[in-house]
């Protein structure tokens, strides 16, 4: 673990810690205290080479971005990781008040289709024509509010297809894909 370099993007006052305890080097394009590197993430490109970062952390910023500047962001994003390193992106669920409450959340919402066009084989069959370089995998899983915890998949998957407020957050990890 040592000598890793672990991003926290859009930290604000709440800078994540690794699982060593370790705190990510945090980044906002606001000084908050605690902010190691202050940057504008919708501006390319990021203060750090190409291939160099082993891990990022990024919980509720994404949706404060709107859909051009997403772009922007993943672009960077792949750029940045090292082959093989991973990021995770955690945000409002699109059926959840949270996504919409904030006035400071951009549209759209963030839905769990987000991550398909991330990939760039999915990409090219299905959406040639939207401006993302990157290529990563990914996998995604959900922060669901407390009533459904204890229930079984069955439940779970029914409350996410008929209910609003049933998850609260997506959370999606994404894996730069080797050249």
């Amino acid at each position: 673990m040592e000598g890793l370099i672990r991003l926290d993007l859009g930290c604000g006052k709440n800078k994540a810690k690794g699982p060593d305890g370790q705190p990510y080097i945090g980044v906002d394009a606001i000084s908050f205290e605690g902010v190691d590197v202050v940057h504008d993430l919708r501006c390319a490109p990021w203060p750090w080479e190409d291939n160099s970062i082993d891990e990022v952390f990024s919980s509720h910023f994404l949706e404060h971005l709107p859909g051009s500047d997403r772009i922007v962001f993943f672009n960077e994003l792949h750029r940045v990781l090292k082959p093989g390193g991973k990021a995770l992106i955690i945000t409002p669920y699109w059926s959840h008040d949270c996504a919409y409450g904030d006035p400071t959340h951009a549209w759209p919402p963030i839905s769990t289709w987000y991550v398909l066009y991330l990939n760039q084989a999915w990409r090219g069959v299905n959406a040639p024509h939207v401006g993302y370089t990157c290529d990563f995998d990914w996998t995604t899983g959900f922060g669901m509010d407390e009533w459904l915890l204890s229930r079984n998949d069955e439940v779970r998957a029914f409350a996410m297809q008929h209910y609003t407020n049933s998850v609260r957050d997506l959370h999606a990890t994404v894996t730069k894909r080797s050249a």
